[in-house]
């Protein structure tokens, strides 16, 4: 909770707009599921509104993780979105609009699955 915390600092800079909709897609280092929900809850109630997507790797493996805000969720549907990215790490996953995680086993895909989001995105939310 406290690496969350720190790693919550920087992130905020890397905020996006996707049409009109923030954006926060981060990769954070050796976090399990239920630190990235964590740490989802906490950068969605400092995002306001918006999709905030975390990736980590741990092991060889890698988690993924996406929520979105209610305002959000009118174009932006976390399960689709991380079904969209999982195949970059090698895997699959899928949720509610609302909140959605996926599993993978190629950490090398994280960079390209981060990239990936503003491109669903874009096409999600009209």
């Amino acid at each position: 909770s406290k690496l969350a915390k720190d790693a919550m600092g920087d992130v905020m800079s890397q905020v996006e707009e996707v049409n009109g909709v923030k954006v926060l897609a981060v990769s954070v280092e050796d976090m399990d599921m239920n630190g990235l929900r964590d740490l989802g809850d906490q950068l969605k109630e400092k995002l306001g509104e918006g999709v905030v997507v975390i990736a980590s790797a741990a092991g060889g493996k890698v988690s993924l993780m996406a929520t979105a805000t209610d305002g959000a969720m009118k174009g932006a549907h976390a399960g689709n979105l991380i079904k969209a990215i999982a195949s970059c790490v090698g895997g699959g996953g899928g949720g509610r609009p609302n909140m959605a995680q996926a599993g993978g086993k190629n950490p090398a895909g994280i960079p390209d699955a981060l990239a990936k989001v503003k491109e669903v995105l874009a096409g999600q939310i009209q």
